[in-house]
């Protein structure tokens, strides 16, 4: 095994994770800084996710191979750019166009990153495809916790000038790495994607994983303006410290397997996890902090619980086409996720905190009733 490679691509997953995460403790600041509505300052998150969706096609189409070392710098580099412009930027407009930018650049580092973690140790690929999931938690987690407090003791502009050194760091690792691995990027026809959608198994993880990111991602970006509202003066830091319990994930994606036999099928652990996030969610109604602080650990268990089986599942129901159904995973979660950073924001604003939460609760005992009634399906 490459260990040089594998810590420096971990290492460069967790400062890109770091930077698409960064900006939503801050929300509210950001909102007061620009002078902007909840929603308007909820696109900072929006946009990336939607990128996210959409870029890995678009790229498949555009690139075809590419070398994944050349990608993986060129994109750092830009990203390198857009953080210095994020902490230099005056307007909403200026910020909002860097983090469309990042939101382009950020899909490209992902997948060269996937490629090379599949390639460097053809005999762990599995274990270095849960080093990548942990990966990815780990950054949200610390691009979360690591902005409030440096917005908290330095203003939000140190945010992203420390993290354009971070990537600098990155940069001079990735250099210095001897890889030739190529990134085959996936071409997907109309045809291909409605024969997997023919396949009601797919529609049911897609549907559900899209509702379960649409929620989630709408208790993520909401809770920075929740807390403000609650407790008036809370500083970026505490709101910050929040998002801890986002780690729970990264032993909840090492430990899938175990999940899995210890409900007997996926199908059941999903459900198992889908009913225990949908209760958890349910507390978010409360006004203790104790309590909003111990459901965030709760309710992300229950999601990457049902978001680790899910990828599993989704890689490996269609042998002949695992490319095409996990790219087709991924843009229907994070399309989920792009929709859930604004819709909810566009509720709460209008009708408050408790009918974000009903609707949320409404969604997933419709999508986890549906995937129950149809659990034969996946025998």
């Amino acid at each position: 095994m490459n260990k040089k490679a594998l810590a420096v691509i971990i290492y460069n997953i967790i400062i890109v994770l770091s930077v698409m995460y960064a900006t939503q403790p801050l929300q509210p600041l950001l909102a007061k800084e620009f002078d902007i509505s909840i929603v308007q300052s909820s696109l900072f998150t929006a946009i990336i996710m939607f990128w996210l969706a959409i870029a890995p096609i678009i790229y498949g189409y555009i690139l075809g191979s590419v070398s994944s070392k050349k990608m993986l710098i060129v994109a750092t580099v830009l990203l390198f750019f857009t953080n210095l412009a994020l902490g230099f930027s005056n307007s909403f407009e200026s910020f909002l166009l860097a983090r469309c930018v990042e939101g382009l650049v950020v899909p490209a580092i992902l997948t060269s990153s996937m490629t090379i973690l599949a390639n460097i140790d053809k005999k762990n690929i599995q274990f270095n495809m849960s080093i990548y999931v942990a990966a990815t938690v780990f950054g949200g987690l610390i691009g979360r916790v690591m902005s409030g407090f440096i917005a908290t003791e330095f203003g939000w502009r140190v945010v992203f000038f420390s993290l354009s050194f971070a990537l600098l760091l990155s940069l001079f690792f990735i250099k210095n790495l001897t890889l030739n691995i190529e990134a085959k990027l996936t071409k997907a026809t109309l045809n291909d994607v409605l024969s997997i959608l023919e396949d009601k198994r797919f529609v049911l993880i897609y549907f559900t994983m899209f509702s379960v990111f649409f929620v989630f991602a709408g208790l993520l970006n909401l809770m920075p303006f929740r807390m403000k509202e609650l407790f008036g003066d809370v500083s970026e830091a505490t709101i910050g410290l929040l998002y801890l319990g986002y780690g729970s994930g990264v032993i909840v994606a090492l430990l899938s397997r175990k999940i899995v036999k210890f409900f007997g099928s996926e199908i059941k652990g999903i459900f198992a996890g889908g009913v225990f996030y949908t209760i958890m969610t349910l507390f978010f109604v409360s006004d203790n902090l104790s309590v909003i602080f111990a459901m965030m650990f709760l309710v992300c268990i229950g999601m990457f619980t049902v978001h680790s089986i899910a990828t599993g599942m989704a890689n490996s129901m269609k042998e002949s086409q695992k490319g095409l159904t996990s790219g087709m995973y991924l843009t229907f979660y994070y399309i989920g996720g792009a929709i859930g950073s604004v819709v909810p924001s566009m509720i709460y604003r209008s009708y408050g905190w408790t009918s974000v939460i009903a609707i949320f609760i409404i969604l997933l005992v419709i999508v986890f009733s549906l995937l129950f009634l149809n659990r034969r399906v996946f025998i």
